[in-house]
């Protein structure tokens, strides 16, 4: 009975192993599946697995959801797509018909709301081409510093800009120059000093250190859901940051990935929000 045990066990503990190691491995590669599609990866596909079992069920499942989840993703942007273009010709119909109205309050309001309509409508077609992956950047070597500056001038915004490469100096005596779209860097920036004044505090300080860009208010910080989730359109968050529709950091992170770079947000300890933009070196 001993030398029958100790055969049976000789044979068995292999095939429990390897049977062991196999379920494990289509059951990690189902979680691995089902991880890169919580990260917003919905072309993530377990695929066909052999076998009918439980672990076969799970992985179908999965593969269903993230179809489902594509499917309704898709829908959601065209129809966005398609009421940004539907509305862009009434709206330009709205500003050209305020430009003919008489000087005074009446008109000036009129004016303000019409713009803030366009610039949504305008905001809508980006973020449409954005999720399209229409946007392919055009990409030239210019001074960093000098970038970011602009970008802060032409929002109107009192913004406090300091750029610690051209304070180092570099062999020819200039500031950093990266290689990028810099209209797409400029929409970045201005996005996001718009926002840290809409909804935070000044003074508002941009850095630029390097190929890093840090834009930070002393305001409430951002909100929890928003560093945990990131940006959603038309929510912006807790109360206390203020009106918006929640798009233009949402614009930021689209036109970020299309540079390649990486765009972070974080509160800083002594109070305010801080975002940072991180250019390929």
């Amino acid at each position: 009975m001993a030398v029958a045990s100790l055969v049976a066990l000789t044979a068995a503990v292999p095939l429990a192993v390897y049977g062991a190691g196999l379920l494990s491995r289509r059951l990690g590669r189902v979680a691995a599946t089902a991880a890169r599609i919580s990260t917003g990866d919905l072309d993530a596909r377990t695929g066909p697995t052999k076998g009918r079992d439980e672990v076969a069920d799970i992985a179908a499942t999965v593969d269903r959801m993230a179809d489902s989840l594509a499917l309704r993703l898709r829908t959601e942007r065209r129809f966005t797509a398609d009421v940004a273009h539907e509305l862009r010709t009434p709206v330009g119909g709205l500003l050209a018909a305020v430009d003919l109205l008489p000087p005074g309050e009446t008109e000036d309001l009129l004016r303000a709301r019409v713009r803030d309509l366009r610039d949504l409508v305008e905001d809508l077609l980006e973020i449409s081409r954005l999720d399209a992956g229409a946007e392919e950047p055009v990409r030239v070597r210019v001074p960093l510093g000098a970038v970011v500056a602009e970008a802060a001038a032409r929002t109107g915004l009192a913004t406090e800009v300091r750029d610690l490469s051209e304070a180092a100096g570099t062999a020819d005596g200039s500031g950093r120059t990266v290689e990028t779209d810099p209209r797409r860097l400029e929409r970045i920036v201005a996005n996001l000093v718009v926002n840290a004044h809409r909804h935070g505090c000044g003074p508002v300080r941009v850095t630029v250190d390097g190929p890093t860009v840090v834009v930070r208010d002393h305001g409430p910080g951002f909100p929890d859901d928003l560093l945990l989730h990131g940006p959603r359109r038309f929510h912006t968050g807790a109360r206390e940051r203020g009106s918006g529709h929640g798009l233009g950091l949402t614009i930021a992170f689209g036109q970020a990935r299309v540079l390649g770079a990486e765009l972070l947000l974080a509160n800083a300890p002594d109070g305010g929000a801080v975002a940072t933009l991180r250019l390929p070196a």
